[in-house]
Parts: structure tokens; sequence; C-alpha cells
């Protein structure tokens, strides 16, 4: 029989209000149910909602440093269970659980960076030109914040939402993806165990559809943080940009790996196996395309190849295995499209390229790490993302034309180059077109104190993570004081 996680709305764990649930499937054994999870409707988001609003002025007058506090007592309950977080991480999403573990940990340090945060500095004071007038900043906390967040990364998203809106004084209303909630789920229960007050933080699951059109039609909602895909990303811009509310998003992305003719070739292909397969290739961040000058490219992929091949595909809670599945049947089928489109298009198929079947995989949604040769720009593989192993090479005569080619898409997440060449690198520093800039290093892999996001169709709004998080989630009021009459 397996467990029926609930909503949490106002304080309290409770069932949606159509007592509905639907299963939360573990996509390397879909015949495990890791959960089920509440198929809620409009009339819980309302709930939720009024439950934010309601709490949001005593909130907010709570002293930003003791704000903090509930998130460094809930990091300190989540540290506790690290394992059994990221065992489940892994039966949700698929990724291995060292991978599962490590996001578990930066969810971790995102509460206790943002927990700091209440403690530092929230404004600054100005010099006035007239005499006697004292001018500072004040920062304020929007209201009520709609947080809707992926599968991908379970608990570091929805983390790196959660805390910065919380230590700003805002009140949450969360709906999680709903292939993977529990991560999220675990996030929210450390923190009523923390002791936050009833109806700061509310968590509502059910689908994008029902769920989060409610949540973000809802004239409480004063700002939306969404990552997603871009589709969904602009049907919501087209809905709230008539209440002129804030709203920040984080989309989709086609990365580029440049690899130069100086680089060490053995490093290079290491980083390109990292980017383009750890996580099965389902980050926003991951490199889908690599841009490799001419001189090297049949050595280097050669030794791509090599340590391609070598990667072990299976269950991410068995030891040893380096890629998981794709994380449901619509993932895996899109990414067997894109391969069957890369085909018919002409790129030359080097490498993978087909479902695993069999044996541990009978019942999981497996596919080979696949790489492409012979991929031209105009191929919808150079072009779209695919958001799977899928890599895409793609040759260059020089650094002029890699950068042409990197730079010819209209995706500007991340972007990486590998070489030991300082001109060259400070050129693609200054010239690519990505919010996230990688030098001799993989093009997935943040970090929690430096700010996050693209450009292009990349990313719309202010920068998440990071000191400039709390920029989203607040309001500046400028105070001019005369202290004489």
């Amino acid at each position: 029989m397996s467990q029926v996680f609930q909503n949490y709305i106002d304080g309290q764990w409770v069932e949606s209000k159509c007592k509905q649930t639907f299963p939360n499937v573990n996509p390397a054994d879909t015949r495990e149910t890791v959960g089920l999870f509440q198929a809620s409707g409009p009339e819980d988001i309302q709930s939720a909602c009024e439950a934010a609003a309601k709490a949001q002025p005593a909130w907010a007058a709570k002293p930003a440093p003791l704000r903090g506090e509930f998130l460094f007592k809930a990091a300190e309950l989540l540290e506790s269970r690290l394992q059994q977080l990221g065992e489940e991480m892994t039966r949700e999403e698929g990724k291995t659980l060292p991978e599962a573990k490590g996001e578990v940990k930066r969810a971790i340090n995102i509460f206790r960076y943002f927990g700091g945060e209440g403690a530092r500095a929230f404004s600054y004071q100005i010099p006035s030109e007239r005499e006697n007038v004292f001018c500072y900043t004040l920062r304020k906390p929007l209201g009520v914040v709609a947080l809707i967040t992926p599968w991908n990364f379970p608990s570091a998203i929805p983390a790196w939402k959660i805390a910065p809106a919380l230590v700003a004084g805002n009140t949450v209303v969360i709906k999680p993806a709903s292939l993977a909630p529990l991560s999220a789920y675990r996030l929210i229960e450390a923190l009523h165990h923390a002791g936050l007050p009833a109806g700061v933080l509310n968590y509502v699951t059910g689908s994008g559809g029902t769920v989060g059109n409610a949540l973000v039609e809802h004239a409480a909602v004063r700002a939306i943080s969404f990552t997603g895909s871009c589709a969904v990303g602009n049907q919501l811009y087209q809905k709230v940009a008539a209440r002129k509310i804030r709203i920040q998003m984080e989309m989709g992305g086609k990365n580029p790996t440049i690899v130069l003719k100086d680089a060490d070739l053995d490093y290079a292909a290491d980083i390109l196996v990292n980017g383009a397969f750890f996580s099965t290739g389902q980050k926003c961040t991951a490199c889908s395309r690599a841009i490799i000058e001419k001189a090297i490219y049949e050595s280097l992929v050669e030794k791509l190849l090599e340590k391609t091949r070598k990667l072990k595909v299976g269950n991410g809670l068995e030891s040893g295995v380096q890629m998981g599945p794709a994380v449901d049947a619509n993932q895996l089928e899109t990414d067997l499209k894109y391969i069957e489109i890369a085909k018919k298009e002409g790129a030359k198929l080097l490498c993978g390229g087909k479902r695993l079947t069999g044996g541990t995989y009978e019942h999981g949604y497996f596919v080979e790490p696949t790489i492409f040769d012979e991929v031209t720009p105009q191929m919808r593989i150079a072009q779209e993302e695919v958001f799977g192993p899928v890599l895409a090479l793609m040759r260059a005569e020089n650094f002029d034309e890699a950068m042409k080619l990197a730079n010819g898409i209209p995706f500007g997440l991340s972007a990486s180059i590998v070489s030991r060449d300082l001109t060259r690198v400070h050129q693609f520093v200054q010239g690519i077109e990505a919010g996230l800039i990688t030098v001799n290093l993989p093009t997935a892999g943040v970090e929690y104190q430096l700010p996050f996001g693209g450009t292009k169709e990349s990313s719309f709004g202010m920068r998440e993570q990071g000191p400039l998080a709390l920029d989203f989630y607040t309001e500046t009021r400028t105070v001019y004081l005369k202290y004489t009459q």
C-alpha cells in the first residue's frame, strides 16, 4: 500500500477537496509507486492563497534575522535525513544516488545561505545634496508569491525559490512538478517542524493546467517564479501581463561547449561526457552541442566515443551507475523522436540511439547516451532543446566560426569553452550570448551563492540565487528624512 502525501495549507496537512490522488512512479522501475499525491483543484488553491494572504502582514513584521532562523532549523532537520532524502529523489526522478544526495545537500546549503541573508544589509544609505537630510532605502516584501517548480531538480529549485521569498517577508504557495513532488514535500515538512507560522508556506500538488492556472490567476498573488518549458513560460507571461505583477521565468537551453585545438583532449572529453550525459541530460544547463575546432576533431571524437561507451546506465540506486532513466514515458518518447529526426535530417549516428530493454531495463525508461556527427546549424537537433542524453557534434574551422555556431540559436542559458589560450578565453567570455559562462568546466554545475539565469529565450525577469535573488522578491522604497526644521 503506497503512502498518501497531503497538501500543506495554513499550517495543516490536508486532503484535496476532491479527495483524488495521483501516483508518483519510479522511472527506473515503473512497478514501484513512490507515493500518492493530492490531485488538487482550484478550491485548494483558493484556500492556500487565502491562508498566505492572511499570514503575510505578521510574517513581514517579524525581523528578518528571525525569519532566517526558520531556514537554519529546517536545514539541520534536512541534513539529519540526507541518505533517506537522496534515495527518495532517485526513486522518484531517476538521477543517480550520488547526484541526488548532492542535490539535497545543495538545498540544505541554500537554506543556510538565505537564512544568513536575514541578518545582512537589506538597504543602503546615500548622501543627500541638501543639508540635514538623511536618505536611505528600504526593502519591502511583495506579498503572496507563487512558485512553480520542475521535476529535474526537485529539491534544489524549490529551495532556491522558497528561501529568498520567505526571508524577504513574503508568504508562499508552491506547486511542484507532478513527476517529482516528494522532494519538495520534504522541504515543506522540514520547515513545518522548524515551527514556521501557519499560512506562511503552502504546498499544493496537481496538474499544471488545473492547479497551476488557478494559482497564477489568483488575485492575491503578487509575483510568480517559474522554472519549466518555454511553451508554458510564454503562456504564463501572457496570462499575467495585463495584471502587471512581477514574473520570473527560467526556461530552455541549447548549450554549447567550444573545444579549441590547444585543449587537453582527455580533459575535454570528460567535460563533454559530464555536461551531456550526467543526470541523463535532463538539465536546462546540459551540454547538447559540442563545437570542436577542426584540427583536433577526429582525435577528440575518438576519445569521446570511448568514454561514452563505457558509461554504466541503470537504476540510480545501484552502485557504479552513472546515468539513470528518462523521467517518464513522454520524455523517453521525446528523446527517441529527436534521434529519429536527426537521422532523417542527415546527421550521422556515432553511438547510442536506442531504448534499452530487457533485464534490469525492462520496466524503466532507459535510453542509450547518444552522439551525432555531421550536424549542421539548420538541423532541429542543433536548434531545439531535447532535454535528454543526446549530443550534437559540430566542426568549426576556427574560433570565429565556433563563436558564430555557438551564438546562432534562440537560447542563451549556459556555454563553456575548453582552452588554455587566455586571449581566446577572454574573447569567448565577452562575446558569448549566455547568462552562465564557464571556462574549462562543464556547462552544468552552478553554485547557490552566485546569480543564475540566462538571456534570449532562456530566461525572463530578475536573476535567481545569490544576493540578487532578493531583488525579485522585494520592492525598494526610498526615504528622504529631514531631521531639523
